[in-house]
């Protein structure tokens, strides 16, 4: 009877094993979620990124995102032409939590009683040659993929800055 169930055990096992897909993450100890890449801390994001993807594919002609992280003051400025016809200068701050569950969770707050980002953005795959994944954390379809940049280009800031009086 022991041997049955030992035999039991050991057959559970080897099915558990390998039916489990390879998808980048790792369990630790506890069994809570490890991520490749390196940590999301505001030091690791400083500077600028260009938003190359959305939701796999690359954005349509004349429409950009570039968003510029300070890692001391903990804020950002941004320049998109995605969400109107327009080009705009958006500045505000963010934050970064660790969730046991999820991984690094990216949230921000627009100046000027703007309010809250739309979402907030689970960050993975923040890799040393200079590229990240955003996913809305509320809406797993909503996929964004920055790259590095030097800086945002400036006829891109001109276009969206408005003359000062």
């Amino acid at each position: 009877m022991m041997k049955n169930i030992f035999k039991l055990m050991a057959l559970l096992a080897l099915v558990c094993f390998s039916s489990c897909e390879d998808d980048g993450v790792t369990v630790n100890r506890d069994g809570l979620p490890t991520f490749s890449g390196l940590e999301v801390t505001p030091a690791n994001l400083n500077g600028t990124w260009q938003l190359a993807e959305w939701n796999g594919q690359p954005l349509a002609e004349g429409l950009y995102c570039y968003i510029t992280f300070n890692r001391r003051e903990r804020t950002f400025e941004m320049y998109q032409k995605f969400d109107s016809m327009y080009a705009r200068y958006i500045t505000g701050s963010f934050e970064i939590e660790k969730d046991p569950y999820v991984g690094y969770v990216i949230s921000g707050e627009y100046d000027y009683w703007m309010g809250d980002w739309n979402s907030e953005y689970i960050v993975t795959d923040l890799l040393e040659s200079g590229s990240m994944t955003w996913t809305a954390k509320d809406d797993e379809t909503d996929v964004h993929k920055y790259v590095r940049c030097e800086k945002v280009p400036d006829e891109i800031v001109a276009e969206a800055r408005v003359p000062e009086d």
